[in-house]
């Protein structure tokens, strides 16, 4: 299928592995899906009663990349779609998701993916999510992803989730339970301009023995635009967890950072962290000695402590 010029460009924008229509790949696009295709290791069927699709991850799949973007490019549209991924026991699989939202009209356009992890035993799963708004409209661009996980024993589940620009609003919710020896390690990276608001909570249970997460959010706010963070671990057996929020203030933004702990479990181990600071200005005034203006510098340090 030759894709448009518009959803070409915002394609490129959310998908870092570089999306091509080969292996298990498939693309929606305001409201439907326009292309697919399967592997030998990876089956994508089609929801018979709500829109979405289930996609089957064999054991034997080592390697594999799975590509499902997102693309809304028309002003006025509410998209939901659910999602269900099955991984089976032993499965080492990359899958590449986010939403990319152009607008150039009045109308308010939104997308809300559910998405749903049913990970086996000994499995290694990367999902890598990308959030992105454009478009001369003044229409809003909402984006609202649910994320559920849940990891059987002695699995490895990576979240890296990344907000780039031009959502207007978003609201995330991420929940995932983990068995015995299961590792959870979640890099969640967000910035907001102009009078955007961005609201992530998330609820890891760590259920299983030796079962440990790893949460890192970092996030950058201008202008006078909101956030809020509030990332939830709660340990209900022999586990090890550490929750860390870090974010750049600017202008006349607002942030909360809210990490909690919880311990059900005497051999619980928690450990929470949380920084909310401006631009350190001995990092500008070393970067404008190498001629940059201003602008130019909190540009390279935004991105270095995105990264």
């Amino acid at each position: 299928m030759k894709l448009d010029q518009i959803t070409a460009g915002v394609l490129e924008a959310i998908d870092g592995q570089g999306f091509v229509q080969k292996g298990a790949y498939n693309l929606r696009q305001n409201g439907q899906a326009v292309c697919h295709g399967d592997s030998e290791n990876v089956r994508i069927v089609k929801k018979q009663d709500k829109p979405g699709i289930d996609i089957f991850i064999s054991g034997k799949t080592k390697g594999e990349a799975v590509h499902i973007p997102v693309v809304v490019s028309a002003s006025g549209i509410t998209d939901v779609v659910y999602n269900d991924f099955y991984i089976e026991d032993g499965a080492d699989v990359l899958i590449v998701a986010g939403c990319g939202i152009h607008n150039d009209g009045d109308e308010e356009s939104r997308h809300d993916g559910i998405h749903a992890f049913h990970v086996g035993s000994h499995a290694n799963v990367r999902y890598e999510e990308r959030h992105y708004g454009e478009g001369k409209g003044t229409g809003g661009r909402v984006l609202n992803p649910v994320t559920k996980i849940y990891v059987e024993e002695d699995s490895v589940f990576t979240l890296d989730t990344t907000q780039i620009k031009g959502v207007d609003s978003t609201i995330r919710e991420t929940h995932v339970e983990m068995g015995a020896g299961s590792k959870l390690y979640v890099m969640e990276k967000l910035m907001t301009h102009g009078n955007q608001q961005a609201i992530s909570n998330m609820d890891v249970q760590l259920n299983g023995e030796e079962s440990s997460a790893q949460i890192i959010s970092r996030s950058v706010a201008k202008d006078t635009s909101t956030q809020v963070f509030h990332p939830k671990a709660i340990g209900n057996a022999l586990c090890h967890a550490h929750v860390q929020c870090d974010s750049i203030i600017m202008d006349d933004a607002k942030i909360s950072s809210i990490p909690e702990i919880n311990a059900n479990h005497v051999d619980a181990q928690i450990i929470h962290e949380a920084a909310i600071g401006r631009i350190n200005n001995d990092q500008l005034i070393k970067l404008r000695t190498f001629g940059m203006t201003g602008e130019e510098a909190e540009a390279v340090i935004i991105e270095d402590f995105l990264k």
